[in-house]
């Protein structure tokens, strides 16, 4: 083949590449629009917003210091019965005469960044090792097959396992920590996105562009990371909204068998939930807000990735 064919054949390719690009962010802008009228979508986003406002906002909503045992000696008057919602606190007090309320708002900052810490450890590791096994299989050879063969397979026996059971037994090997539980979750979750990425990745690798490009002599490594790696994130990236609701419940999980952060006077919901148990017959509301703010977020978050993925569906797309 002539260098001028060549060219020409690179310009085709830079074209299809523009067009497909041009077609993606359309693709978007649609799917955006279908969300706007999608009650199911408007409802996660609200949840979620609103969530996150208030862990980012915290410091200056909170009405006291959550730490400080303003009215302790009030609550040490009678250790079975404490005092619930008044003016000066909405929601009461804890067994340390702790604002409740101060406490639930600077908790949702610890939450979302236990969630959002372990899902981005998840997807960013699940990304490597499902895409560099699906580029081994495909361009890497009958050696690059058997390794990825090997990945696969161990992916597929971390994927039998529960995902909380497999974070459990690696915080307990951690020890008790924050950074425990993000990485225990987070670890927890790589076999999902592993998963994910290597079928989209080969979805991807058998499309037009890629054929074409084969054809001309481009670099196999080229077309992998400019071209095939970025064009196989969207359905992951989508996955990771849903797995983020699952990891604000493990990660409370987690908490609550006493694998957290074990200063017990850091707000976090799952502890504050363990903390509750020892009141549940006198003070049923120490585990009731807690465990409300913690469905109601996980809730949100599983709206939001939902209503996304229909979007994105090419099967929605063609009923309308």
């Amino acid at each position: 083949m002539t260098t001028a064919k060549i060219e020409k054949l690179d310009r085709l390719i830079e074209a299809h590449a523009e067009a497909r690009d041009a077609r993606s962010g359309s693709l978007w802008r649609q799917s955006v629009r279908r969300m706007r009228r999608s009650p199911m979508a408007i409802s996660g986003a609200v949840i979620v917003g609103l969530f996150v406002l208030v862990a980012i906002l915290g410091p200056w909503i909170a009405p006291y210091d959550p730490t400080a045992q303003t009215w302790g000696r009030e609550v040490f008057l009678n250790r079975s019965i404490f005092p619930g919602p008044r003016p000066e606190n909405w929601l009461g007090l804890d067994h340390l005469g702790r604002d409740m309320f101060s406490r639930m708002i600077i908790g949702a900052r610890q939450t979302l960044l236990v969630g959002v810490v372990a899902t981005l450890i998840g997807f960013v590791a699940g990304a490597l090792v499902g895409g560099g096994a699906a580029a081994l299989g495909t361009f890497g050879g009958r050696w690059g097959e058997r390794v990825e063969a090997a990945v696969m397979r161990a992916v597929d026996v971390a994927l039998a396992i529960p995902m909380l059971l497999l974070a459990l037994s690696i915080a307990a090997l951690m020890g008790p920590s924050l950074t425990t539980v993000m990485v225990s979750v987070g670890v927890a979750q790589i076999p999902i996105f592993a998963r994910m990425m290597r079928g989209s990745m080969l979805a991807q690798a058998h499309s037009d562009y890629v054929l074409a490009a084969i054809s001309i002599g481009v670099p196999k490594s080229r077309i992998v990371v400019a071209h095939i790696f970025p064009n196989s994130l969207g359905p992951v990236i989508v996955q990771a909204t849903l797995v983020l609701a699952t990891a604000i419940i493990e990660a409370a999980a987690l908490s609550y068998l006493g694998l957290g952060n074990p200063d017990p006077g850091t707000p976090e919901w799952g502890t504050m939930l363990a903390d509750a148990q020892r009141f549940l017959s006198g003070a049923p509301q120490l585990a009731i807000y807690p465990a409300v703010a913690i469905i109601v977020t996980a809730l949100g978050f599983t709206l939001l990735g939902e209503a996304m993925r229909e979007s994105l569906d090419p099967r929605l797309r063609r009923q309308e």
